[in-house]
Formats: C-alpha cells, sequence, structure tokens
C-alpha cells in the first residue's frame, strides 16, 4: 500500500467535499481506513506542492502520479467516483 499526497486548503469547498467523501467511503468500505494520507496544505507548504504538477485543489497523488484533480462545478457524485478511484489503487501498491 502507498500514501497518498492530498493537497488541499482549508478555505476549498471542493476539499471539504473530498474530506466528507473520504469518511463516507470508510463507513462503507472499513479497509479504505488502511490508507495513509498526507495531507498538505499547498500554502503552509508551497516548497512541496511546487515539486507536483496540479492547478486545483483538491489534488491526490501516488507518488508523483496524479490520480484525481477537482475541477471547478464538481458535483459530489462525481468526486466520491473519482475518490474511491484513489482509494482503491492505494490499497492495490
Amino acid at each position: 500500500m502507498q500514501k497518498v499526497m492530498y493537497f488541499h486548503l482549508d478555505t476549498c469547498p471542493y476539499c471539504r467535499q473530498a474530506d466528507e467523501v473520504i469518511q463516507e467511503l470508510i463507513q462503507e468500505h472499513p479497509e479504505y481506513a488502511k490508507v495513509q494520507f498526507e495531507k498538505v496544505d499547498e500554502y503552509e507548504h508551497p516548497e512541496i506542492a511546487d515539486q507536483y504538477d496540479y492547478m486545483a485543489n483538491p489534488s491526490m497523488f501516488i507518488g508523483h502520479e496524479k490520480l484525481y484533480e477537482a475541477h471547478i462545478g464538481e458535483k459530489k457524485a462525481e468526486t466520491r467516483e473519482k475518490v474511491e478511484k484513489v482509494l482503491k489503487r492505494a490499497l492495490e501498491d
């Protein structure tokens, strides 16, 4: 299993939506609780964020492979689908 780098901002509504989705998925699938997230606030740690290629928050990576990047107008169902793919991938590796 590999750690997920999770770039976020505290003020970002899409980040809050992703956090909510993660918790819902863990409740539904307890095995997802094994996935380790390294949450990085890009304002607090620009030196880390600058090492990754993304334009929007939230964004999730395993290694330097981007697995998820939100977009403006993203609905919760889409966030859920994409975040679940990240969780499944993290458990595979």
